[in-house]
């Protein structure tokens, strides 16, 4: 890990350049550069850049930062700034504040490494072990036969293309008009210059917080909720304001904070499967469009209902301003990298224009089978129901058989279980899991309300063999688990 004091420079250890003393202002200022550059109040500014310097492993775990006065002085701002950011910093769980401790980076040196928990999003749980059990990333693990033939059948439309540099930034207006056509099917009428595609339902949230969120901007989410959608609007400087499942009390939040987004997953909500009732549905897209709040309701597995469930509408069919995000690669296969956004043709314009400057459109082969795909996916989407319901079930009887203290729920869709441990917090058992060979998602970097710290999010996606072995190392990590004197409060790796 690189030193928090610059290349080149040599320092005495009692200055800080061991964990445990104060991270030095001065050495800190240099480090946070320009942090006040940009757009937005101060504090949320010099939170986004303590973010990033944490985040990129800058501030490693442990690290002592600046008290709130000392720092204020070194960067001549007013002490409430330096407090307001280091609040949301806490807030998020990327930071520690006790009294008489001072604020520290979360984490231990004495647990960094191998680290589940302070890192980059996405890295360590996307990537394959041979000897750990991944409970924690949620998504189909290999193609199913469906997609290959799709593949197959649109290979001579590939050859015989001509007259086209293959730049779409919207995406292929085969795709387009598929996707459009699907929402007409499901009673919400769209033209396809109301779809956007996009590599995946993370760039589609990544584009909606980049094209709706300036920084210190309120965004109404729930609690606890899919935490890529949290690090979307994080990365915008977004201030998070948390809501129940549903986004309870939308109303009054909206009045009193002005947001100027928010975000729900209706239908088997990640992580707690929850489905809201179509009243509910309808008040929550009324309400957003009284309020002149966009809405973006995440799709991505309102389509993994267990057989006999019912696809709800999406809630565009109560409030046409409602964005929709959907994408292929939770009820198809994650390496199929085709998501979607269906909204108003002007913000699918806007989105565009943000697109063409990253990647000036997507893999168009994997567009062309996902059109071809689409129509078809009834079969599929049946067989893989059924499959997920006795992978479910199967599930919860071991984990009840094995470990009957903890609280289990059943859900009716979706692909993860959200469970409730008995004693001790998600974030050290899940460290204690990994040591036993198995990976489970902490709770507590699901909750922007700093909540949740008891839960793990597991899936039920492995064969019923490989999910039995699995609940045998939870449940010898848990007459192994000792849980902290003080509860951890550092933040979770990301997990799709």
């Amino acid at each position: 890990m690189r030193s928090i004091l610059g290349a080149g420079r040599s320092h005495p250890q009692s200055q800080c350049s061991r964990i445990g003393l104060h991270m030095m202002p001065i050495h800190l200022t240099e480090r946070l550069g320009r942090w006040s550059s940009g757009r937005g109040p101060l504090y949320v500014l010099l939170a986004a850049r303590l973010r990033q310097l944490i985040d990129d492993g800058e501030l490693p775990p442990g690290a002592l930062l600046p008290p709130d006065r000392v720092l204020a002085s070194a960067l001549a701002v007013g002490r409430s700034t330096v407090v307001a950011a280091y609040d949301l910093l806490h807030g998020e769980g990327r930071i520690v504040r006790r009294q008489g401790s001072g604020t520290r980076v979360s984490g231990s040196p004495s647990t960094a490494a191998p680290d589940t928990t302070g890192a980059p999003v996405f890295l360590h749980l996307l990537e394959p072990s041979d000897d750990v059990i991944a409970l924690a990333c949620a998504a189909p693990d290999s193609p199913p036969p469906e997609l290959v033939e799709a593949y197959e059948r649109v290979l001579p439309e590939l050859a015989a293309t001509t007259g086209d540099i293959g730049y779409h930034p919207g995406g292929h207006i085969a795709l387009r008009q598929a996707i459009a056509e699907r929402y007409a099917q499901r009673g919400v009428p769209t033209e396809p210059d109301q779809v956007l595609v996009t590599t995946g339902g993370q760039q589609a949230l990544s584009l909606l917080a980049r094209a709706f969120v300036r920084p210190g901007d309120q965004v109404l989410v729930e609690a606890p909720t899919y935490p890529g959608a949290l690090e979307a609007f994080r990365e915008e400087a977004a201030v998070l304001r948390a809501l129940p499942p549903g986004l309870g009390g939308f109303e009054a939040a909206a009045r009193d904070h002005r947001p100027s987004l928010a975000y729900v997953i209706p239908t088997f909500q990640n992580p707690t499967g929850a489905v809201l009732p179509p009243l509910s549905c309808r008040r929550l897209a009324e309400a957003a469009g009284d309020a002149a709040v966009p809405l973006i309701e995440d799709e991505v597995l309102a389509e993994l209902g267990f057989p006999g469930e019912e696809t709800p509408p999406p809630l565009a069919a109560y409030a046409d301003t409602v964005i929709t995000v959907g994408s292929l690669s939770k009820i198809v296969w994650a390496g199929l990298r085709v998501g979607w956004v269906r909204a108003p043709a002007p913000v699918i314009a806007r989105l565009a224009r943000l697109r063409a400057v990253h990647d000036l459109g997507g893999n168009i082969p994997a567009q062309l089978a996902a059109a071809d795909l689409l129509p078809r996916l009834e079969p599929l989407l049946r067989r893989w129901a059924a499959q997920r319901q006795a992978c479910h079930d199967h599930l919860r009887a071991e984990l009840t058989r094995q470990l009957p203290d903890w609280e289990v729920p059943p859900v009716q869709g979706g692909q993860t279980l959200w469970v409730r441990l008995p004693r001790g917090d998600g974030d050290s058992f899940a460290q204690t899991a990994l040591r036993h060979g198995v990976a489970v998602l902490p709770g507590g970097g699901l909750d922007a309300a700093g909540g949740s710290e008891e839960y793990v999010r597991i899936h039920f996606l492995h064969t019923p063999d490989d999910l039995s072995q699995a609940v045998r190392r939870l449940a010898r990590a848990w007459h192994a688990y000792r849980p902290p004197a003080e509860r951890t409060t550092s933040r979770a790796v990301l997990a799709m």
